[in-house]
């Protein structure tokens, strides 16, 4: 029972910053949206940002939550040298990345040309994404390095610090285009030195807290150890396997780039739907692996299981009505969000759409936050990877074959078909450790009834939107208008699930206690 209050505790504390994180993300989109719509600052920007997002994933999500995340917990369970591990892979870690972070900045150009191969028939939004890319790339080696403290207190059972970082870029992105407006300067400009800016921030809070916790980690010459061995053996398939989605989004980017605005449309999708599975797949990334790696330790196979059961049932519990409620009003969330100004109907229509086709794999993107660490935690990351590699090669032939056809919704389509067939691979790889992935009698129960309880509330949204299209149509109420949506939609999922037993009241109050 005690794994399954510390797991509710840590989901709130991670998701609930998590949740602040994403509301300022909002803010900080619908300003960027109103200053530079789907314009060519706005899609140079967006693509710029992707190359240190997706070697972000790599190096820090891919690397560190599936591969250092177990191999720092056994030794900080056992007391054999968790410090000194955790400052071999810091300095490791950063040599390596200070060395590719010179290397990219010097081949942007050449990486650009991979990433947005659509911008070479436009020379000035090309030099333009050449320089943001410049400016941007070393948030790969701040972030890589907050990953990498995060880690290591998320093994110690604090969460709060590293959830409540990235907050912090976009606190800061918000005051640089504050600022950019002042001084009417270039706001993109301005939005590239933010992003460096925050890096540093981000880093230097989590290192802080670390020191706090006990962990004051140097920078050491970086060696070749038995222990960096076995971290890189696990680390690099872990760095594909984990970065699955993100090289997906890469390959749905540099296809996007051949569609006038569609890397806008994309991105601002992607913030919406990014929501539920940054507050939901993050906590569940984040908590999830240290428990199961500590119970797997203790050869605690039925506690495995069962933090494995009510991870599941809690992802979908939140994310099963948020992807009905995306898929039944799009066009409104994305009108409210970012339709004003530069950001014209069209934008709206064209992003509204890639938000529906998104939201139906919304439950599987946070499945696979729920899978991969049944596998991490018992120091498997290649047969991950195989089914990663399998689930790109699937979103490749979609969205490059079906782009010709369907425009840019080629793309999030090929998206959610490759990561509904991760999840079923990755769910049937799992037998291979027993019933370590088995859904057990009160998921099996409790899922059919959330599911109804969605459909529910899906059906009263529908009905909601009609009622208040003026409302949502009107400036000065459509705020107000979405947030009543919102809360009768949440409202009516809540007594629904608890009136058909797919929620207990009980059980909420008893996994908010806290840990003896």
């Amino acid at each position: 029972m005690s794994g399954r209050i510390s797991l509710v505790r840590a989901f709130a504390v991670v998701g609930g910053w998590t949740m602040v994180s994403r509301i300022l993300g909002f803010a900080r989109d619908a300003v960027m949206a109103a200053l530079l719509g789907a314009g060519p600052m706005a899609e140079a920007f967006f693509v710029a940002f992707r190359l240190p997002n997706l070697f972000r994933r790599f190096f820090a999500e891919g690397a560190f939550n599936m591969a250092f995340v177990p191999l720092f917990a056994k030794r900080l369970e056992d007391g054999s040298g968790a410090k000194g591990f955790a400052e071999e892979a810091l300095s490791g870690l950063f040599f390596i990345l200070l060395v590719l972070t010179v290397i990219a900045m010097v081949a942007m150009p050449v990486l650009m040309l991979g990433l947005a191969a659509g911008f070479s028939d436009e020379p000035d939004k090309f030099d333009l994404a050449v320089l943001y890319g410049r400016i941007q790339f070393p948030y790969l080696l701040c972030m890589s390095l907050t990953a990498l403290f995060s880690g290591v207190l998320n093994s110690m059972g604090k969460f709060a610090a590293p959830a409540a970082a990235p907050v912090a870029l976009n606190i800061i992105l918000i005051s640089f285009m504050a600022l950019a407006t002042a001084f009417a300067a270039p706001v993109g400009d301005f939005l590239a030195l933010g992003v460096l800016a925050a890096g540093f921030c981000q880093v230097a809070l989590v290192a802080y807290a670390a020191r706090k916790a006990g962990m004051q980690l140097r920078v050491r010459r970086p060696r070749w150890t038995p222990a960096m061995k076995r971290l890189t053996a696990l680390g690099v398939p872990g760095m594909i396997a984990g970065g699955a989605t993100q090289i997906n989004l890469f390959i749905g980017t540099s296809i996007a780039t051949f569609f006038t605005g569609a890397v806008a449309w994309l991105s601002y999708a992607d913030r919406i739907y990014q929501l539920p599975l940054g507050v939901v797949g993050v906590a569940i990334g984040v908590v999830l692996l240290p428990e199961l790696s500590r119970r797997v330790r203790a050869d605690d196979d039925e506690g495995a299981r069962s933090s494995f059961n009510r991870a599941a049932e809690f992802s979908l519990a939140l994310t099963l009505p948020a992807a009905v409620a995306l898929i039944v009003m799009p066009g409104p969330i994305v009108d409210v969000l970012f339709g004003r100004y530069a950001f014209t109907p069209a934008d709206v229509a064209a992003t509204g759409a890639a938000v529906m086709i998104f939201a139906i794999g919304l439950p599987a993107f946070v499945l696979q936050k729920v899978l991969q660490p049944v596998y991490f935690a018992r120091e498997d990351t290649k047969t991950p990877l195989k089914f990663a590699v399998i689930s790109m090669v699937v979103n490749t032939i979609i969205s490059a074959g079906g782009a010709w056809y369907m425009g840019y919704l080629a793309i999030p389509i090929g998206t959610v078909i490759a990561s509904w067939l991760q999840v079923l691979l990755l769910w049937r790889g799992a037998r291979a450790f027993g019933d370590a992935a088995a859904p057990d009698a009160q998921l099996l129960t409790r899922m059919p009834r959330l599911i109804l309880a969605s459909i529910v509330m899906g059906v009263a949204v529908w009905f909601g939107v009609d009622l208040l299209a003026d409302a949502l149509a009107t400036s000065g109420l459509r705020w107000a208008a979405l947030l009543a949506l919102v809360a009768v939609g949440g409202a009516i999922y809540g007594v629904t699930a608890l009136a058909l037993g797919a929620a207990s009241i009980a059980d909420l109050k008893a996994g908010m206690r806290r840990t003896p």
